[in-house]
């Protein structure tokens, strides 16, 4: 019995193990062979399993994979969150510990209805739907996807073709097929994998021209503390840093100031801002800044909606509200039983809500920006599809929530993946950093060191011309998945179909 206990402790811990080892693969560690060994390992531990066995792996992966790769909600929720050591401990392997409950169905999945011969294929293709199922799926929760670990590599130039969403498939079919490859001690389980990297040497690396000269921009980083952020009593001497900081920017064409850089609606500070506008039109300067704003709710006037919003004043006007709303930081669930049991459900601004109608998209002269205020740039197809017709792409972020947690390079890292998607420059602007220029290769062009003032001065070149992955999306890998899972379907059907019908010819 005792012997029978340890057979099961040792895979288990190495399911566990395996999905905190993912981890390496992202930034800041950067190692993509890890997008490799870790989901190898975890088909390595499914393989011909039964589904109640594979669930509990499946489930142990996800804690691992989640633990180690999002433990940075841990600071916001202590740090900021105002909660105790254990409290904040046992709230983030809560949120963990429910992530990882769709690594558990997805591997009950696969063990219940997609075992038998290539069985590899079903583990792939399911793995890939629910890496895009959290792109949606309650709001989405679109982080660290397999893709990400091939940023830095020749294969990232498939980003332009599938996305992120082709790079995941590419580490997938290389790990599924090497370990089917070793112990079938076969090649043919090595050739999709193979081929598909083979591919991404051969592609073009220009999909997007310049559509005008490069133009001049400068990203304010006031790096202010954010327990000092929203204090009422700091406001006027937020407002001092960043307008002495802007107006030491005359040459610029563009001044980003990063996420509620402004803490306060903007008709209260309008008159204080007064002399700045008056500086930006003397200039031909447009200030894009990222600020609270109010509007009435369109089916009951009477309610007032508060947004998280980015605003262009001076030589452009424009207005953008926050289309994904963070959980907790910016809006509450359940919030008449959540609100007020702890300080962590009553963080500032917590409640936020989403646009009621279209807006005008933000422009810097004649072109148009793309805008995606903080996480909004971790979703490949939100900003797919608001860059369909931009030049440039702005995000904007206060990661300051995070400290000095892996959560903020892994931010940086996802915007470089946007860039290459679509080839488009991107302006980064937050509030202690990671701010960066980054290049329509996904490449950091220029950048300001972390927990530091300063301005990011650089040019940025609009882009013309459109990456297959935006003009079609995800939407062919997609089919592609689950027609494999169909075929797979009706293939153990047939296979268990003909072992019932000879097991019922043996009786006869």
């Amino acid at each position: 019995m005792y012997r029978l206990r340890s057979m099961q402790i040792a895979p288990n811990l190495t399911a566990l193990l395996a999905g905190a080892s993912a981890v390496l693969a992202f930034a800041p560690y950067s190692l993509p062979l890890f997008a490799l060994l870790s989901p190898a390992l975890l088909w390595l531990l499914l393989r011909d399993q039964p589904p109640a066995r594979a669930l509990l792996r499946g489930w142990l992966f996800g804690l691992g994979f989640f633990g180690a790769g999002v433990s940075w909600v841990y600071v916001s929720i202590h740090t900021y969150g105002n909660a105790s050591v254990v409290l904040a401990a046992a709230l983030t392997l809560a949120f963990c510990a429910a992530l990882a409950l769709l690594f558990a169905l997805q591997a009950w999945i696969g063990a219940r209805w997609f075992s038998g011969g290539h069985a590899w294929l079903g583990f792939i293709a399911l793995w890939w739907l629910f890496e895009w199922l959290r792109s949606w799926l309650l709001t989405g929760f679109p982080w660290l996807y397999l893709g990400y670990a091939w940023i830095d590599t020749p294969f990232s130039a498939l980003a332009p073709i599938g996305g992120v969403w082709l790079l995941s498939m590419l580490s997938l079919l290389l790990a599924g097929g090497a370990v089917e490859a070793l112990l079938r001690r076969q090649l043919v389980p090595l050739l999709p994998g193979t081929t598909l990297a083979l591919c991404a040497l051969l592609l073009p690396n220009h999909w997007s021209q310049p559509a005008a000269e490069p133009m001049h921009v400068a990203v304010v980083q006031p790096n202010v503390p954010q327990l000092m952020k929203w204090d009422p009593d700091h406001l006027s001497s937020i407002l001092d840093q960043l307008i002495g900081l802007t107006e030491q920017q005359p040459e610029a064409e563009l001044v980003v100031w990063p996420e509620n850089a402004v803490p306060a609606l903007y008709h209260r500070i309008a008159d204080r801002l007064a002399p700045l506008l008056e500086w930006l039109e003397t200039t031909n300067t447009t200030l894009i800044t990222g600020l609270p704003t109010a509007t009435r709710d369109l089916n009951n006037p009477e309610r007032v909606l508060y947004h998280n919003s980015l605003m262009a004043l001076g030589e452009q006007t424009g207005l953008y509200h926050k289309h994904r709303l963070v959980p907790f930081g910016e809006y509450v669930p359940l919030e008449a039983q959540l609100r007020g049991l702890i300080e962590f459900f009553n963080l500032p601004m917590s409640s936020f809500s989403l646009p009621q109608r279209n807006l005008s998209p933000l422009r810097l002269g004649r072109h148009e920006i793309a805008s995606a205020i903080c996480y909004e740039i971790a979703y490949p197809e939100l900003v797919r599809k608001s860059a369909l017709s931009a030049e440039l792409i702005l995000t904007v972020s206060n990661d300051t929530w995070f400290g000095r947690s892996i959560g903020p390079d892994q931010h940086l890292q996802m915007a470089r993946m946007r860039a290459l998607e679509n080839g488009r420059w991107v302006i980064r602007g937050t509030n202690n950093g990671i701010t960066a220029l980054i290049d329509p290769k996904g490449q950091i062009s220029a950048r300001l060191p972390v927990d530091e003032t300063g301005v990011l001065r650089g040019s940025v070149t609009p882009m013309t011309g459109q990456t297959p992955y935006q003009r079609v999306g995800a939407w062919p890998l997609l089919a592609i998945n689950l027609l494999l899972l169909g075929l797979r379907l009706l293939r153990v059907g047939a296979a268990r179909k003909h072992d019932g019908a000879a097991a019922a010819g043996l009786n006869n």
